[in-house]
C-alpha cells in the first residue's frame, strides 16, 4: 500500500517557499499550500483575526503535511491505492489542478467521472497495471497543462516549471 510520509517528502522536496505572483490563479502560496487551503483548515496563525498571506508565511512542515494528509491524500483514499508511484501521481495532480486531478484519471479508467473516489474507483486503481496506468496519468497530466497555457497564454510563464515538476513526479 501507498506510505503517506514517502509522499509527503516528495512534495516537499519540490515544493518551494512563499509565492505570490501576480500572474499565479493559485494566489499566495507556501510551501504549496494556497491560501483558499489554509482558510479551508481555518488557522489564524498570527492571531490577528482573519486568514491571509501573513498566516501563510508563519506555517511549516507539520502544518503542510496536515493539509496534504486531510485534503489531498485521504480525499484519493491513497492509503487504498497499491503503488506508491501511482498514489503520488494521482494525489499530487488533485494537489496541483484541484477536481481534474480525479476526474481525468476517472475517464483514462473508465469509470464515472464524478470527483468522487469511492470502491469502483480504487478498484480500477488497483486492477490496472501500475507502470501503463501511470504512463497514461503522465502523459494525461502533461496536455492538461499544455491546455492552460493554450487558453490563457499568460500562464505561459509557468508551463517549464510544470512540467520540470511534472517530470520529477515520475523519478522514484
Amino acid at each position: 500500500m501507498a506510505n503517506f510520509e514517502t509522499f509527503a517528502a516528495k512534495i516537499l522536496a519540490l515544493e518551494g517557499g512563499f509565492s505570490n505572483h501576480p500572474a499565479d490563479r493559485g494566489g499566495p502560496t507556501n510551501m504549496g499550500v494556497t491560501l483558499a487551503t489554509w482558510r479551508r483548515i481555518g488557522y489564524d496563525k498570527d492571531g490577528d483575526g482573519d486568514i491571509d498571506p501573513d498566516d501563510l508565511l508563519r506555517i511549516n512542515r507539520n502544518d503542510v503535511f496536515k493539509a496534504l494528509r486531510h485534503f489531498y491524500w485521504n480525499h484519493w483514499r491513497a492509503d487504498e491505492i497499491d503503488s506508491q508511484r501511482v498514489a503520488c501521481m494521482l494525489v499530487d495532480w488533485y494537489w496541483c489542478s484541484g477536481k481534474w486531478g480525479i476526474i481525468i484519471p476517472q475517464r483514462i479508467l473508465g469509470v464515472v467521472p464524478d470527483g468522487f473516489v469511492g470502491r469502483t474507483t480504487l478498484l480500477a486503481v488497483n486492477q490496472s497495471n501500475p507502470d501503463i496506468f501511470f504512463h497514461q496519468l503522465f502523459e494525461q497530466r502533461l496536455a492538461f497543462i499544455r491546455r492552460i497555457v493554450e487558453r490563457d497564454p499568460t500562464q505561459g510563464r509557468f508551463l517549464r516549471g510544470w512540467e520540470k515538476r511534472l517530470r520529477r513526479m515520475t523519478n522514484d
